[in-house]
């Protein structure tokens, strides 16, 4: 579930009762979401209230871009609803869980973004009105429309990639109708959910890191890959493949914990 609107207040911004997820969930009717198309882009001027230069929310700053163009991104992404419906959005607009909009934490409001579903394909178009979602591991809160349609309603969050779209850009191709009984809950062997805690030219400074960190959660969860970029060779320490956004929360706590503080979730 996404923990939902903000007004960007810069200093002043505070979390309150609204930010709480317990009470949050979907629609109290069925809606057919295949009669609900996607945004369509458009230029729009920057909104006032939604783009301050930066803001603080659970005592964290986060800095608005200057910019959408060439913003692409894989993450883990949750969802909105109910809780939310009617109420003021970070851009003035009131927040409809019918609509196909999202919540992100930096993106220029409004901004449209191309988000597809990293295990089964699905793709949507969605209009950034609003700021969230304020938790570590998490990239994108979708609409609750935009869930159901990328099939990630069920489970709460999704690994998808988030793509700026520039207004006249081509728009994606048609996707099927869909419904919420025809989700398919299909899975993609190929992606993996990591958690990473460095990239290294050395080796030595990767492997030290990997057996301090399997030391302190006792396990052997921890391993180094390699990676070449820009035709130097890194070592990654991660952890996973992992089962989920849950695991990857409950990890990402324990080696908070453990004094790991820097990590991040990596899909690849």
């Amino acid at each position: 579930m996404a923990w939902g609107l903000i007004s960007c207040g810069g200093e002043g911004s505070s979390p309150s009762g609204r930010y709480d997820q317990r009470y949050d969930g979907p629609p109290s009717q069925n809606v057919d979401v295949s009669q609900i198309p996607d945004a369509v882009p458009q230029a729009a001027r920057r909104t006032k209230s939604g783009n301050p230069a930066s803001y603080v929310v659970f005592g964290k700053r986060y800095h608005v871009m200057s910019s959408s163009q060439g913003y692409k991104k894989k993450g883990i992404a949750s969802w909105y609803g109910s809780k939310f419906h009617g109420k003021r959005t970070s851009s003035g607009e009131p927040y409809d869980m019918h609509a196909m909009t999202a919540a992100h934490k930096t993106l220029p409001l409004p901004t449209y973004v191309r988000v597809t579903n990293l295990r089964n394909g699905r793709q949507v178009i969605l209009k950034v009105n609003d700021r969230g979602p304020f938790h570590e591991n998490r990239i994108i809160d979708l609409s609750h429309t935009a869930a159901v349609k990328l099939g990630i309603k069920a489970t709460g969050t999704g690994l998808v990639e988030v793509e700026a779209i520039t207004p006249g850009q081509s728009p994606t191709p048609t996707m099927a109708r869909v419904t919420q009984a025809s989700v398919p809950a299909s899975t993609s062997p190929s992606i993996g959910l990591y958690l990473q805690l460095g990239a290294f030219i050395s080796s030595q400074n990767a492997y030290q890191l990997k057996d301090q960190v399997n030391s302190a959660l006792s396990s052997n969860q921890a391993d180094v890959s390699t990676i070449l970029k820009n035709g130097q060779q890194f070592y990654r320490v991660r952890l996973g493949p992992l089962n989920g956004a849950e695991q990857a929360d409950n990890l990402a706590l324990r080696l908070t914990e453990k004094g790991f503080v820097k990590h991040r979730v990596v899909i690849d």
